[in-house]
């Protein structure tokens, strides 16, 4: 059985390499292949006899470190810059605008389908309103710079303020006072506590020596993550600004005392580390999105109540996102409307809610037809943006074709104007040359009238 459990495991880390590489070349989110393989190797594994079991317990495991893994990866790629502080607050509007707004509509929905109370009609509301960092980021890598960094942004945000409204939402009394209280409270420490850790990982990671210095520190960051989740804070922050501060030593160095802890070999450092957290990122992720599949029951995807509630969540998350881009004079707009999947994050959250809820079985097949219709959604996010990139081209084109075409009239009449100059000029020499000949000709009768006359013929001369 070891054994075959190896098998297992090998083949699902090479089926999901495969699919990695193939979802490039058909232009399609990995997440959705990976599903679907899952669904389709659960019978094939059940007519040979395999099963697998505890997936209860291994898929939240999995995607509580996959989304770890994710986020950090993610702010990795982020370099902070003072041009870059308008994309920042633009994703930070959007996130914080669109996760209110999908919570208070899908909760007032449950409200009225469901029969709950207001309170736990918010608590189901919450993982259909998150976006997933998890999908997001690593489906944004034919994004253009800033428009991949307003997503990594964006989704980390959500998933942050997701798990914090979550789990003040859970842990409340069921009136307004206690959730503000929870998510103020929980908010405030949050951010203090994962600020002083984050920092504190780094220097660990900078003076540590040897060749094993990455599995600590990364033990060591799951580890307070899981502290943070026990105690319902949300330590995704921390995980954020350790990937930013790793990215951006400048933010620690600025400070004296730690001027002289960032050498030369940093960056060899920080390399080696982003390749590490790349590799683990790739298993762990498809590992869970394979096992999700093979988790999920086909027969929940069959029920047409939960293709109706999977209808309207989609409706009501792309109809409003793209107002908002639009409102926001997003220029990329067109593309990033369709951005918006929900994925691990969501799973977490919901299977959370199921332990508090008592749910109808159809709910299960709305996540994971969300899931699949939201990733799938952004291969039009790639299409768009060819529209807006070819869009973009035809206008600097034809912006290119003015000012060439006004150059050319501007060189035109610019030439007129000299060869006006020149015909003016030369008509003045024209007129001067007249003159002085015409001076020339009445001067020289004037100096013959006065020359004496010649001697008549036939008259002698004097004597």
């Amino acid at each position: 059985m070891a054994y075959s459990a190896i098998l297992i495991a090998s083949i699902f880390l090479i089926l999901a390499f495969a699919i990695e590489r193939l979802s490039r070349v058909i232009r399609l989110p990995s997440v959705i292949v990976m599903i679907v393989v899952g669904l389709v190797a659960k019978p094939l594994l059940g007519s040979r006899g395999f099963t697998l079991e505890g997936l209860e317990v291994a898929v939240p495991i999995l995607g509580a470190i996959g989304l770890i893994l994710i986020v950090l990866e993610g702010a990795l790629d982020i370099e902070l810059r003072k041009d870059r502080i308008r994309t920042a607050a633009g994703a930070l509007t959007m996130a914080v605008a669109g996760f209110f707004f999908l919570t208070f509509f899908f909760a007032s929905i449950a409200v009225l389908a469901f029969g709950l109370k207001p309170i736990n009609a918010a608590l189901l509301a919450v993982p259909f309103a998150v976006i997933s960092s998890a999908v997001a980021i690593p489906s944004s890598d034919f994004l253009p710079e800033r428009a991949r960094e307003f997503v990594i942004y964006e989704s980390s945000v959500s998933d942050i303020l997701g798990v914090l409204v979550f789990f003040a939402l859970l842990n409340s009394t069921g009136t307004l006072s206690s959730v503000m209280a929870g998510l103020v409270g929980g908010g405030v420490l949050s951010l203090l506590l994962s600020t002083i850790c984050a920092v504190g990982l780094m220097l660990i990671l900078v003076r540590i020596d040897g060749h094993i210095r990455f599995i600590p520190l990364l033990a060591g960051l799951f580890g307070l993550y899981a502290v943070g989740e026990l105690l319902h804070l949300s330590p995704l922050i921390m995980v954020l600004m350790f990937g930013l501060a790793l990215n951006n030593p400048k933010l620690i160095t600025r400070f004296r005392p730690l001027r002289t802890w960032v050498d030369a070999s940093y960056d060899q450092t920080l390399e080696d580390f982003k390749q590490l957290v790349l590799e683990l990122t790739f298993a762990v992720r498809g590992f869970f999105f394979l096992l999700l599949g093979y988790w999920t029951e086909l027969s929940d995807l069959a029920s047409l109540d939960a293709w109706l509630a999977a209808g309207v969540v989609l409706l009501a998350i792309y109809v409003s996102r793209h107002f908002m881009l639009v409102a926001s004079g997003h220029k990329r707009a067109a593309a990033l409307t369709w951005f918006a999947p929900r994925g691990l994050i969501t799973v977490l959250l919901y299977l959370s809610t199921k332990e508090a809820l008592e749910l109808p079985r159809f709910v299960d097949g709305t996540v994971v037809l969300v899931l699949l219709a939201s990733s799938g959604l952004i291969a039009v996010a790639r299409f768009r943006l060819s529209k807006e990139d070819a869009a973009a081209a035809r206008a600097e084109a034809e912006a290119q074709a003015a000012k060439a075409a006004a150059e050319k009239a501007a060189a035109a009449k610019a030439a007129e104007e000299r060869a006006a100059i020149e015909e003016a000029e030369a008509a003045k020499a024209a007129e001067r040359e007249a003159a002085e000949g015409t001076a020339g000709v009445a001067k020289a009768e004037e100096a013959t009238k006065q020359e004496p006359g010649d001697a008549p013929e036939g008259k002698p001369g004097a004597a």
